[in-house]
Protein backbone atom coordinates (compact mmCIF):
# COMPACT_ATOMS: atom_id res chain seq x y z
CA UNK A 1 0.00 0.00 0.00
CA UNK A 2 2.56 2.53 0.84
CA UNK A 3 4.88 1.46 -1.98
CA UNK A 4 1.92 1.70 -4.59
CA UNK A 5 1.16 5.70 -3.00
CA UNK A 6 4.59 7.04 -3.59
CA UNK A 7 4.42 5.48 -7.06
CA UNK A 8 1.23 7.68 -7.30
CA UNK A 9 2.75 10.57 -5.56
CA UNK A 10 5.58 10.35 -8.03
CA UNK A 11 3.17 10.30 -11.49
CA UNK A 12 1.50 13.39 -10.14
CA UNK A 13 5.01 15.12 -9.43
CA UNK A 14 5.56 14.24 -12.76
CA UNK A 15 2.33 15.62 -13.88
CA UNK A 16 2.83 18.69 -11.96
CA UNK A 17 6.09 19.17 -13.41
CA UNK A 18 5.08 18.91 -16.80
CA UNK A 19 2.18 21.45 -16.17
CA UNK A 20 4.06 23.47 -14.53
CA UNK A 21 6.18 24.12 -17.92
CA UNK A 22 3.37 24.57 -19.71
CA UNK A 23 4.11 28.10 -18.69
CA UNK A 24 7.28 28.91 -19.80
CA UNK A 25 6.23 27.03 -23.10
CA UNK A 26 3.40 29.30 -23.76
CA UNK A 27 5.56 32.64 -23.03
CA UNK A 28 7.44 31.39 -26.25
CA UNK A 29 4.34 30.41 -28.06
CA UNK A 30 2.61 33.94 -26.99
CA UNK A 31 5.92 35.78 -28.06
CA UNK A 32 5.81 34.06 -31.51
CA UNK A 33 2.32 35.67 -32.82
CA UNK A 34 -0.35 32.76 -31.24
CA UNK A 35 -3.13 33.90 -29.29
CA UNK A 36 -4.26 31.90 -26.16
CA UNK A 37 -7.48 29.81 -28.33
CA UNK A 38 -5.15 29.01 -31.05
CA UNK A 39 -2.45 27.44 -28.68
CA UNK A 40 -5.20 25.97 -26.79
CA UNK A 41 -6.45 23.82 -29.95
CA UNK A 42 -3.41 23.46 -31.07
CA UNK A 43 -2.49 22.27 -27.97
CA UNK A 44 -5.55 18.61 -27.62
CA UNK A 45 -5.54 18.68 -31.44
CA UNK A 46 -1.93 17.61 -31.31
CA UNK A 47 -1.95 15.77 -28.15
CA UNK A 48 -5.72 13.67 -29.52
CA UNK A 49 -3.88 12.66 -32.69
CA UNK A 50 -0.86 11.49 -30.45
CA UNK A 51 -3.03 9.71 -27.98
CA UNK A 52 -5.44 8.44 -30.87
CA UNK A 53 -2.42 7.01 -32.77
CA UNK A 54 -1.32 4.77 -29.31
CA UNK A 55 -4.42 3.52 -28.79
CA UNK A 56 -4.84 2.18 -32.01
CA UNK A 57 -1.46 0.92 -32.64
CA UNK A 58 -1.74 -1.03 -29.44
CA UNK A 59 -5.25 -2.22 -29.77
CA UNK A 60 -5.97 -0.49 -26.33
CA UNK A 61 -9.30 -1.25 -25.15
CA UNK A 62 -11.78 2.37 -25.27
CA UNK A 63 -13.65 3.51 -22.66
CA UNK A 64 -17.35 2.25 -22.50
CA UNK A 65 -19.97 4.74 -24.02
CA UNK A 66 -21.45 5.95 -21.10
CA UNK A 67 -17.76 6.62 -19.40
CA UNK A 68 -16.78 8.27 -23.10
CA UNK A 69 -19.65 10.57 -22.38
CA UNK A 70 -18.15 11.42 -19.54
CA UNK A 71 -15.18 12.12 -20.57
CA UNK A 72 -16.16 13.85 -23.52
CA UNK A 73 -17.77 16.30 -21.29
CA UNK A 74 -15.13 16.90 -19.20
CA UNK A 75 -12.73 17.82 -22.06
CA UNK A 76 -14.99 19.62 -23.93
CA UNK A 77 -17.15 21.18 -21.18
CA UNK A 78 -14.93 21.02 -18.10
CA UNK A 79 -11.11 22.63 -19.52
CA UNK A 80 -13.26 24.76 -21.81
CA UNK A 81 -15.29 26.24 -18.94
CA UNK A 82 -12.50 26.49 -16.90
CA UNK A 83 -9.83 28.00 -19.07
CA UNK A 84 -12.41 30.70 -20.11
CA UNK A 85 -13.20 30.94 -16.24
CA UNK A 86 -9.58 31.53 -15.69
CA UNK A 87 -8.33 33.60 -18.99
CA UNK A 88 -11.45 35.73 -18.27
CA UNK A 89 -10.96 37.24 -14.46
CA UNK A 90 -7.41 38.23 -15.72
CA UNK A 91 -9.15 41.10 -16.92
CA UNK A 92 -10.81 41.93 -14.07
CA UNK A 93 -8.07 41.36 -11.32
CA UNK A 94 -4.71 40.50 -10.94
CA UNK A 95 -2.35 37.81 -12.38
CA UNK A 96 -1.34 36.74 -8.56
CA UNK A 97 -4.58 36.85 -7.25
CA UNK A 98 -6.36 34.60 -10.02
CA UNK A 99 -3.47 31.84 -9.89
CA UNK A 100 -3.87 32.28 -6.00
CA UNK A 101 -7.42 31.44 -6.01
CA UNK A 102 -7.42 28.42 -9.13
CA UNK A 103 -5.08 27.19 -6.32
CA UNK A 104 -7.96 26.56 -4.00
CA UNK A 105 -9.05 23.47 -6.00
CA UNK A 106 -6.71 20.69 -3.87
CA UNK A 107 -9.20 22.31 -0.81
CA UNK A 108 -12.38 22.28 -2.51
CA UNK A 109 -11.50 18.87 -3.72
CA UNK A 110 -11.18 18.14 0.05
CA UNK A 111 -14.43 19.11 0.81
CA UNK A 112 -16.28 18.10 -2.13
CA UNK A 113 -14.96 14.74 -1.65
CA UNK A 114 -15.85 14.34 2.02
CA UNK A 115 -19.73 15.38 1.38
CA UNK A 116 -20.04 13.93 -1.88
CA UNK A 117 -17.52 10.72 -1.63
CA UNK A 118 -17.57 10.21 2.25
CA UNK A 119 -13.99 10.28 2.31
CA UNK A 120 -13.40 10.32 6.13
CA UNK A 121 -11.16 13.27 6.75
CA UNK A 122 -8.04 13.48 10.00
CA UNK A 123 -7.04 16.58 11.13
CA UNK A 124 -4.18 16.07 9.80
CA UNK A 125 -5.02 15.62 6.27
CA UNK A 126 -6.95 18.83 6.71
CA UNK A 127 -3.73 20.74 7.64
CA UNK A 128 -1.41 19.49 4.77
CA UNK A 129 -3.78 20.91 2.60
CA UNK A 130 -4.30 24.13 4.41
CA UNK A 131 -0.33 23.90 4.77
CA UNK A 132 0.19 23.65 1.04
CA UNK A 133 -2.37 26.01 0.14
CA UNK A 134 -0.36 28.64 2.17
CA UNK A 135 2.97 27.26 0.45
CA UNK A 136 1.34 28.72 -2.96
CA UNK A 137 0.48 31.97 -1.78
CA UNK A 138 4.01 32.66 -0.62
CA UNK A 139 5.55 31.28 -3.70
CA UNK A 140 3.14 32.48 -6.27
CA UNK A 141 3.09 36.06 -4.62
CA UNK A 142 3.04 39.44 -6.48
CA UNK A 143 -0.37 41.88 -6.30
CA UNK A 144 -3.24 40.41 -4.86
CA UNK A 145 -6.08 43.05 -6.03
CA UNK A 146 -9.42 42.69 -8.15
CA UNK A 147 -12.91 43.64 -8.83
CA UNK A 148 -15.65 41.18 -7.29
CA UNK A 149 -16.47 39.93 -10.54
CA UNK A 150 -12.72 38.51 -11.09
CA UNK A 151 -12.94 37.08 -7.74
CA UNK A 152 -15.89 35.36 -8.90
CA UNK A 153 -14.44 34.23 -11.91
CA UNK A 154 -11.12 32.60 -10.25
CA UNK A 155 -13.54 31.00 -8.12
CA UNK A 156 -15.24 29.29 -10.30
CA UNK A 157 -12.36 28.51 -12.48
CA UNK A 158 -10.69 26.36 -9.01
CA UNK A 159 -14.24 24.91 -8.46
CA UNK A 160 -14.68 23.57 -12.66
CA UNK A 161 -11.19 22.31 -11.89
CA UNK A 162 -12.12 20.43 -8.98
CA UNK A 163 -15.91 19.06 -9.82
CA UNK A 164 -13.14 17.91 -13.04
CA UNK A 165 -10.48 15.73 -10.47
CA UNK A 166 -13.66 14.38 -8.56
CA UNK A 167 -15.61 13.61 -11.73
CA UNK A 168 -12.32 11.66 -13.17
CA UNK A 169 -11.87 10.41 -10.18
CA UNK A 170 -15.03 7.97 -10.30
CA UNK A 171 -14.15 7.42 -13.99
CA UNK A 172 -10.58 5.80 -12.98
CA UNK A 173 -12.09 3.50 -10.95
CA UNK A 174 -13.22 2.03 -14.33
CA UNK A 175 -11.18 2.76 -17.03
CA UNK A 176 -7.46 2.82 -18.26
CA UNK A 177 -6.09 6.54 -17.62
CA UNK A 178 -4.27 6.69 -21.43
CA UNK A 179 -7.49 5.61 -22.89
CA UNK A 180 -9.26 8.08 -20.76
CA UNK A 181 -7.44 10.82 -21.28
CA UNK A 182 -7.71 9.94 -24.75
CA UNK A 183 -11.25 11.42 -25.07
CA UNK A 184 -10.76 14.19 -22.68
CA UNK A 185 -8.40 15.66 -25.34
CA UNK A 186 -10.48 14.84 -28.35
CA UNK A 187 -13.18 16.37 -26.86
CA UNK A 188 -11.60 19.65 -25.95
CA UNK A 189 -9.77 19.73 -29.58
CA UNK A 190 -13.43 19.43 -30.98
CA UNK A 191 -14.57 22.21 -29.01
CA UNK A 192 -11.69 24.67 -29.35
CA UNK A 193 -11.63 24.16 -33.44
CA UNK A 194 -15.44 25.32 -32.96
CA UNK A 195 -14.43 28.20 -31.28
CA UNK A 196 -11.14 28.78 -33.65
CA UNK A 197 -14.15 28.66 -36.71
CA UNK A 198 -16.12 31.38 -35.00
CA UNK A 199 -13.49 33.70 -33.70
CA UNK A 200 -10.70 33.20 -36.39
CA UNK A 201 -7.03 31.80 -35.37
CA UNK A 202 -3.48 33.69 -34.46
CA UNK A 203 -1.05 30.91 -35.35
CA UNK A 204 2.28 30.72 -34.16
CA UNK A 205 5.10 32.45 -36.74
CA UNK A 206 8.58 31.29 -36.93
CA UNK A 207 9.99 27.81 -35.68
CA UNK A 208 9.96 28.67 -32.19
CA UNK A 209 6.75 29.23 -31.66
CA UNK A 210 5.53 26.04 -33.52
CA UNK A 211 8.21 24.45 -31.27
CA UNK A 212 7.16 25.43 -28.40
CA UNK A 213 3.32 24.24 -29.55
CA UNK A 214 4.75 21.40 -29.86
CA UNK A 215 5.84 21.13 -26.53
CA UNK A 216 2.98 21.76 -24.57
CA UNK A 217 1.00 19.27 -26.54
CA UNK A 218 3.48 16.62 -25.88
CA UNK A 219 4.81 17.50 -22.39
CA UNK A 220 2.31 19.17 -21.11
CA UNK A 221 -0.82 17.54 -21.88
CA UNK A 222 -0.45 14.25 -23.02
CA UNK A 223 2.50 13.28 -19.76
CA UNK A 224 0.86 15.58 -17.35
CA UNK A 225 -2.78 14.54 -18.12
CA UNK A 226 -1.39 10.34 -18.49
CA UNK A 227 0.48 10.97 -15.61
CA UNK A 228 -2.07 12.65 -13.39
CA UNK A 229 -4.85 10.17 -14.47
CA UNK A 230 -2.30 7.47 -13.26
CA UNK A 231 -2.09 9.03 -10.23
CA UNK A 232 -5.31 9.52 -9.56
CA UNK A 233 -6.15 6.08 -9.96
CA UNK A 234 -3.63 5.58 -7.04
CA UNK A 235 -4.07 8.30 -4.83
CA UNK A 236 -7.69 9.19 -4.98
CA UNK A 237 -8.93 12.72 -6.12
CA UNK A 238 -7.72 14.96 -2.56
CA UNK A 239 -3.95 13.75 -2.47
CA UNK A 240 -3.68 14.24 -5.89
CA UNK A 241 -4.71 17.51 -6.46
CA UNK A 242 -2.78 18.61 -2.85
CA UNK A 243 0.31 17.20 -4.63
CA UNK A 244 -0.31 19.32 -7.76
CA UNK A 245 0.43 22.24 -5.68
CA UNK A 246 4.13 21.11 -7.02
CA UNK A 247 3.28 22.69 -10.59
CA UNK A 248 3.85 26.41 -8.95
CA UNK A 249 7.44 25.52 -7.45
CA UNK A 250 8.02 24.20 -11.14
CA UNK A 251 7.03 27.24 -13.14
CA UNK A 252 9.20 29.61 -10.77
CA UNK A 253 12.29 27.27 -10.93
CA UNK A 254 12.04 27.20 -14.42
CA UNK A 255 11.06 30.50 -15.03
CA UNK A 256 14.09 31.43 -13.21
CA UNK A 257 16.62 29.07 -15.25
CA UNK A 258 15.15 30.14 -18.79
CA UNK A 259 13.84 33.29 -18.30
CA UNK A 260 15.94 34.71 -15.88
CA UNK A 261 13.65 36.29 -13.61
CA UNK A 262 14.77 36.59 -9.88
CA UNK A 263 13.93 34.08 -7.37
CA UNK A 264 12.16 35.95 -4.25
CA UNK A 265 12.86 33.97 -1.07
CA UNK A 266 9.04 33.83 -0.02
CA UNK A 267 8.99 31.26 -3.51
CA UNK A 268 11.42 29.75 -2.02
CA UNK A 269 9.95 29.15 1.61
CA UNK A 270 6.61 28.61 0.10
CA UNK A 271 8.15 25.97 -2.23
CA UNK A 272 10.01 24.39 1.27
CA UNK A 273 6.16 24.55 2.22
CA UNK A 274 4.47 22.28 -0.17
CA UNK A 275 7.28 19.87 -0.48
CA UNK A 276 6.59 19.52 3.05
CA UNK A 277 3.16 18.74 2.81
CA UNK A 278 3.24 17.04 -0.36
CA UNK A 279 5.75 14.45 1.81
CA UNK A 280 3.48 13.99 4.48
CA UNK A 281 0.72 13.17 2.38
CA UNK A 282 3.07 10.27 0.52
CA UNK A 283 3.49 8.75 3.59
CA UNK A 284 0.17 8.89 5.16
CA UNK A 285 -2.68 6.90 3.30
CA UNK A 286 -5.97 8.96 3.75
CA UNK A 287 -8.48 7.17 6.38
CA UNK A 288 -11.28 4.51 5.08
CA UNK A 289 -14.35 6.08 3.80
CA UNK A 290 -17.86 5.43 6.27
CA UNK A 291 -21.17 6.03 5.36
CA UNK A 292 -21.25 8.99 6.91
CA UNK A 293 -17.81 12.09 6.19
CA UNK A 294 -16.53 13.71 9.64
CA UNK A 295 -12.76 14.57 10.49
CA UNK A 296 -11.27 13.16 13.81
CA UNK A 297 -8.13 13.39 15.14
CA UNK A 298 -5.14 11.47 13.42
Amino acid sequence: MQNERFVGAAYVALSASAFGAMAIFARFARDSGADVVTVLFLRFVISAVLMAAVMLATGRRWPSVRNAAILAAMGGIGYVAQSYAFFEALNYASAGLVALLLYLYPVLVTVLGAVFLRQRLTTGRVLAVLTALAGTALTIGGELSGRPLGVVLGVSAALIYSVYILVGNRVMSQEAPLASATVVMMAAAVVFGGLIGVSGAAWPQGTMGWVAVLLIAVVSTVVAMVSFFIGLQKLGAADAACLSTLEPVVTFVLAAIFLGEAIDPNQVLGGAVILGAVIWLARHPPAATSGQAHVERG
